[in-house]
């Protein structure tokens, strides 16, 4: 990773301990030379702040870091101005970077208040990692000039700018990819990209199921096998974020690993420079060691990100995975949206260091908006509707490339969600949806599933007869299965309808329910060890909502934070295989290695919803008005 190097880590935990740090001395030799070199200088300038010369200690990091979350109202700050902050804070700036890039005054009697900056500030559950990379001693100089300006560092027509400034500090990335590396490793939220296979498992469902369905046939044949990791979807992580949040703030911090930690730090960035921050190489190294018979060929210089060479039965596995995100009104004032998310998964077993070229077709149709693409990959030939990546495949499971784009085929689910509240407690409800209208085989829907979620209400009584699928119940939603798990349709369009009725528990019985929650909830907060967020009456913008949403709402309702009030929607869940709704396709036949090896290539394609929601036609709705401009 070029341009990076880091000074320090730390981690603490909530109750501000520091539970792991780790200085490296040849980039803080570094910082030391360079601090010498501008030394002369640095009377010249009348700064009120001056450049911390040496690292803190773990002690006077702590107490820098409490007193600026005491001062700011949370651990990151306001990142915008408000009429809270102070001259010479991180939001003074007024710019929401500095919320993740932010700063802490080491105070010292005998030399004055010293500037730590850039911190990367990254919160993992109930750990705070903190991560300093080294920058020229210039540059911590333009970010006191900006914390001392009475303007906003980024108003119109001023040079100098946080965001000019980062530019030219390729470190912040290499920093911040740091701090997340660490923190899924000590949450244990190590995960990869799936790579599905097609309909024939290679070595059988059970076992394909058990190792992610990324089939492990031929790794037993390998010289040094690599610890198979287990593959997990994308949109994993994002399904039970709701659930976890209010968890994590009452979480007890846990012990880390302080060995596997050492270990992964002195594999992924020896003496401070980061190289490889994938941890299943660094665990396969540590686990597995090298020998004579990894050793590339003389002529060919291997990559960091593939410390083994791979032995064993040749392939390559292509998974396009979208997710769809779309917004459905039904009314002639607000048009519907639809976008799409999706990135090309590569897992490629092949032997040696070859190249491999891919063409990628229907990026005109797609109409592709953003494109990046995994480190080892070149793009060797473009053109309007064509372009071919040519890449030097690492080990396991990575993103070849992201993109964004817009529904090539039409909406995969589109219709009308009526709800009309015919007195307070009791409303009527019409569905009317059209599924797969236009998608041809092999094109297939897997499962679709629409939910009515309504978190501030409670369901006692409930009455409707859809046209196809099965209904379930909750206090608190509606279930319409239209399309079960394994009964998929393939090659031709669904007309579903689903009329009926629904009747709320009233709400002064619903108020007692929500304040016996409420105490209940105060009672396990005064029980808790956990040390409180905000002991100040300061705004805390991190926390404020959270807070409030939690004591108004019970806590299902912060999986549905847009179900508030006159705002209600269904929310659809599908998932398609066998084609993508973008139009971005490979052709596996024409996907080459060099030097040429027989190695065959599979390709799988999926598209899942994301937030697929169909507004209430007659309730209120939010939008966003596209900016119209003139020919």
């Amino acid at each position: 990773m070029p341009g990076c190097s880091i000074r320090a880590i730390w981690i603490l935990n909530n109750q501000h301990s520091v539970v792991f740090s780790r200085r490296f001395s040849v980039v803080e030799k570094r910082w030391r030379l360079a601090w010498e070199r501008e030394k002369d200088s640095r009377n010249e300038e009348n700064l009120k702040c001056s450049v911390l010369p040496l690292l803190p200690t773990d002690a006077e990091l702590v107490s820098a870091f409490v007193e600026r979350k005491e001062k700011d109202g949370s651990s990151r700050g306001f990142g915008i101005r408000v009429p809270q902050s102070v001259q010479g804070s991180d939001s003074w700036i007024d710019d929401p970077i500095t919320r993740h890039v932010i700063s802490v005054c080491i105070n010292k009697d005998e030399e004055g208040a010293n500037l730590l900056w850039p911190l990367i500030l990254h919160k993992k559950i109930h750990h705070y990692i903190l991560v300093l990379p080294l920058v020229e001693p210039h540059h911590l100089k333009a970010y006191i000039k900006m914390c001392e300006r009475s303007d906003c560092g980024n108003s119109i027509g001023v040079e100098e700018s946080l965001s000019s400034l980062l530019i030219d500090l390729p470190c912040i990335t290499g920093a911040l990819m740091v701090a997340h590396a660490l923190g899924d490793m000590i949450s244990g939220e190590l995960v990869e990209p799936e790579v599905v296979l097609g309909s024939s498992p290679s070595v059988g469902g059970l076992l394909d199921s058990l190792t992610g369905s990324i089939g492990i046939s031929s790794i037993s044949a390998r010289a040094k096998p690599v610890a198979a990791p287990v593959a997990a979807s994308t949109i994993s992580g994002s399904a039970v974020a709701g659930s976890n949040l209010l968890d994590s703030t009452k979480s007890i911090s846990r012990p880390i690993d302080k060995d596997a930690l050492r270990t992964f730090i002195n594999s992924s960035m020896p003496f401070g420079t980061p190289l490889d921050l994938n941890y299943s190489n660094v665990s396969a190294m540590k686990v597995n060691g090298f020998s004579l018979s990894d050793l590339p060929p003389a002529d060919l210089k291997q990559p960091a990100w593939k410390p083994y060479l791979y032995r064993g039965k040749q392939r390559i596995l292509f998974t396009i995975h979208e997710i769809v995100y779309a917004s459905m009104y039904d009314r002639d004032e607000i048009p519907d949206t639809i976008s799409i998310s999706g990135q090309v998964n590569c897992r490629a077993e092949v032997e040696g260091l070859p190249d491999v070229s891919v063409p990628l077709t229907g990026l005109n149709a797609a109409n592709i908006e953003v494109l990046s693409f995994h480190p080892c990959t070149q793009l060797p030939e473009q053109g309007v509707d064509k372009q071919a990546l040519m890449f030097s495949p690492p080990l396991g499971n990575f993103v070849l490339m992201r993109y964004q784009a817009f529904c090539g085929l039409g909406p995969p689910i589109k219709g009308f969600y009526q709800l009309s509240m015919v007195s307070e407690d009791e409303g009527a409800f019409l569905f009317k949806l059209r599924l797969m209208e236009g998608y041809k085989a092999p094109i297939t829907m897997e499962f679709c599933t629409v939910t009515m979620p309504f978190p501030r209400r409670r369901v006692v009584l409930f009455d409707g007869n859809p046209s196809i699928g099965t209904i379930s119940t909750t206090e608190h939603s509606v279930e319409w299965k239209i399309i079960p798990s394994g009964r998929g349709i393939t090659g031709k369009s669904i007309e579903a309808t689903f009329p009926g009725t629904i009747r709320f528990a009233s709400r002064p019985i619903q108020r007692l329910l929500s304040a016996s929650r409420a105490i209940q909830g105060d009672v396990l907060e005064e029980d808790s060890d956990v040390e409180p967020e905000n002991s100040s009456n300061m705004i805390n913008i991190e926390d404020f909502l959270t807070e409030k949403m939690n004591k108004d709402l019970a806590s299902v309702d912060l999986e549905e934070p847009f179900c508030w009030q006159a705002y209600n929607y269904a929310k659809v869940s599908f998932k398609i295989a066998g084609g993508t709704l973008s139009g971005m396709a490979i052709d596996p036949k024409s996907v080459g290695i060099y030097p040429t090896v027989k190695a065959p290539v599979e390709l799988s394609m999926q598209a899942v919803s994301g937030d697929y929601l169909l507004w209430n036609t007659l309730g209120k709705c939010p939008c966003a008005v596209s900016p119209k401009f003139s020919s």
